[in-house]
């Protein structure tokens, strides 16, 4: 299993009606073994600059910010 986002990376997360998630950027903070979650969909930490905590996300709910570019 390969991760299509690497650390640093800016990205949106998806709404989904059961998970209370800011809006906006969110940052790849770091990438998870396959184990952590659960099947074959990589998953990432990510954190929001309006949310004090980070939270983990699954790759199909992730989408890469357009006109993002590395600092």
């Amino acid at each position: 299993m390969s991760h299509k986002f690497s650390v640093g990376q800016k990205v949106h997360l998806a709404h989904r009606k059961m998970v209370s998630a800011s809006e906006g950027q969110y940052e790849v903070r770091r990438l998870l073994p396959s184990s952590d979650s659960g099947g074959d969909d990589p998953a990432y930490r990510i954190k929001s600059i309006d949310e004090t905590h980070e939270r983990v996300a699954l790759e199909s709910d992730l989408t890469l910010l357009r006109n993002w570019a590395p600092e």
